[in-house]
C-alpha cells in the first residue's frame, strides 16, 4: 500500500533488504535510483576519491552503477532501437577494481567509436583501476590489530573478491613498515624548536626498543626516532641521540630530558649535551621502584609522603624524602636506597621554577605510554618474532599510528617559563612594558 502511494506521488520506494547479504535487492534498487549516485561520480571525477571504504555487499552494485553512469556521459542512455551518437554501447565485460584490501570483480560496460569501431574507455573505470594505494592501506589494516595470517578474516564476504595472499600481505607490510621506519629516523629536526625530550623503552617480545618524543615551544609533540636496544645499553642510546643531532637538533642549546633511572641514558645525555642536558627523572618510575620494595601496608604512607615532597621547593622536598628514607632504613633498606638514588634529579623541574600544570607532564615519561600501548595492542596477535628488526618496524608502525592523535601537552600556555629557564630568550613583554616602550 505504501509503495502504491509512493508511486502515485511520483516518489521511488525506499530500499528494503530482508537480509544484509541480499545483493539482488541492492542492485535492483541502485538500478532504479542511479541518479542518486551522480554526486559520487562527480567526486571521483574532481577529487579522484577512492572507494576504499565501500567494503560491504553493496560495493559491487554501487561500482557497477557508477560505471554505467560514466558510460552514459559518453554514449547517452542505453535505449532499445535507438541508433545512438558517435559513441555506441558494445555489451559488457568482466573486469577488476582494486580496492584498498582486495580486488573486486565487476561487470563493466564496453563502448566503441561509431567511426573507427575502436574501444572507448569508460572514464570512471580508468580512474578506479588506477588507484595505487594498496600497500599503504594493507599496512593500516595490519596496524589495526590484524595478523597477516588472518588477513582474509577482516574482509567482508563479498562474492567475487580475489583475496590478497598471506605472503603478499607480509611482503607489503615489510616494505611499507621498513620505509616508514627509515622516514621516521631521517626526519629533519632542524626547524623544530624543542624544549623537552622524553626517552623511554618498550619490550616487544624479547626485544628492546628505545623511543624519543619531543615537545616544542607551542606544546606540540613530535616523534624523534627509534633505536633497537635496551635503555640500559649506552651505545644504543648514544646512537639515538647522536642521530638526532645529525638531523638538526642543536647540541649547544639546553633541553629538559625526561628519562627513567637508566644510568646508560644519563651517561648518553652527559656525553652529547653535557651540562646543557637538564635531566628530570621520571617520578612514576621512582614511585614504582620504591613501592614494590615495601609490603602493602607500608605503601600508601610512603606514596603520600613522596607526592607531597614533589610539590615543595627543591631543597624542602629533598629533605622530606631523606627523612622518609631514614625512617625506612631500619626495616626496608632496599626501599630507602631506591628512594635516595638520583634524588636531586627528581626535583629538576622544581629548581627551574615550573608551575604545577607543567610539572604534571614534565615529570613522567607517561607521554610515551600511549604509543607503547598501541604497539602492545597491535602486536598481541603475532606468534612468531623473527628478529629485532621486525620488532623495531612494528614499534615504528605503532608510534606513527599514535602520532595521528597527538595533542598539545597540559599547561602548554606556560611553556614560555621553561623556555626562559633554559635560557632560550627573555620573558615575554607585559602590557606595562609595551606601554613604557
Amino acid at each position: 500500500m505504501k509503495d502504491c502511494k509512493a508511486k502515485a506521488a511520483g516518489k521511488k520506494p525506499a530500499l528494503k533488504i530482508a537480509h544484509r547479504n541480499d545483493r539482488a535487492a541492492v542492485r535492483h534498487w541502485l538500478a532504479g535510483n542511479g541518479q542518486a549516485l551522480l554526486p559520487m561520480l562527480q567526486l571521483l571525477d574532481k577529487a579522484q576519491a577512492s572507494i576504499d571504504e565501500l567494503m560491504n555487499e553493496a560495493a559491487r552494485g554501487l561500482i557497477e552503477q557508477l560505471l554505467v553512469l560514466s558510460a552514459q556521459e559518453l554514449a547517452g542512455a542505453k535505449l532499445r532501437g535507438r541508433a545512438g551518437g558517435d559513441v555506441l554501447w558494445h555489451g559488457t565485460q568482466r573486469g577488476q577494481v582494486p580496492l584498498a584490501e582486495r580486488k573486486l570483480q565487476v561487470t563493466r560496460p564496453r563502448l566503441r567509436s561509431k567511426a573507427t569501431l575502436k574501444e572507448v574507455a569508460v572514464p570512471a573505470y580508468e580512474r578506479l583501476t588506477g588507484d595505487a594505494r594498496m600497500a599503504a592501506r594493507v599496512r593500516d589494516i595490519l596496524v589495526a590489530s590484524v595478523c597477516a595470517r588472518r588477513y582474509e578474516s577482516v574482509l567482508p564476504a563479498v562474492a567475487g573478491t580475489v583475496g590478497v595472499s598471506n605472503s603478499a600481505v607480509s611482503r607489503r607490510m615489510v616494505e611499507a613498515s621498513t620505509e616508514q621506519l627509515r622516514a621516521l629516523n631521517e626526519r629533519s629536526l632542524k626547524d623544530l624548536k624543542l624544549l623537552a625530550i622524553y626517552i623511554d623503552g618498550i619490550v616487544v617480545d624479547a626485544h628492546h626498543v628505545v623511543g624519543a618524543i619531543g615537545v616544542d615551544e607551542a606544546g606540540d609533540k613530535h616523534l624523534l626516532g627509534l633505536a633497537a636496544g635496551s635503555s640500559e645499553n649506552a651505545p644504543v642510546v648514544k646512537d639515538l641521540l647522536g642521530g638526532m643531532v645529525e638531523r638538526g637538533l642543536d647540541p649547544q642549546l639546553k633541553y629538559l630530558f625526561v628519562i627513567d633511572g637508566s644510568k646508560a641514558l644519563r651517561s648518553a645525555v652527559d656525553e652529547i649535551f653535557g651540562d646543557r642536558g637538564q635531566v628530570q627523572r621520571c617520578r612514576t618510575h621512582k614511585l614504582r621502584n620504591v613501592l614494590e620494595r615495601l609490603p602493602k601496608e607500608q605503601r600508601a604512607q610512603t606514596k603520600a609522603v613522596m607526592n607531597a615532597a614533589f610539590k615543595l621547593e627543591a631543597k624542602a622536598g629533598m629533605d622530606k624524602l631523606r627523612q622518609q628514607a631514614k625512617w625506612l632504613q631500619a626495616e626496608y633498606a632496599d626501599a630507602a636506597a631506591s628512594l635516595l638514588e638520583g634524588i636531586e634529579e627528581m626535583f629538576t623541574v622544581n629548581r627551574l621554577g615550573l608551575p604545577p600544570t607543567l610539572m604534571r607532564c614534565l615529570t613522567t615519561t607517561n607521554i610515551i605510554e600511549k604509543p607503547n600501548g598501541i604497539v602492545r595492542s597491535t602486536t598481541q596477535r603475532i606468534k612468531r618474532w623473527r628478529d629485532q628488526d621486525m620488532a623495531l618496524r612494528w614499534t615504528a608502525a605503532g608510534f606513527l599510528e599514535a602520532e595521528k592523535s597527538f595533542r598539545k601537552i597540559l599547561g602548554y600556555e606556560e611553556l614560555w617559563i621553561l623556555r626562559v629557564a633554559l635560557g632560550r630568550d627573555r620573558t615575554p613583554a607585559t602590557k606595562e612594558s609595551k606601554k613604557a616602550a
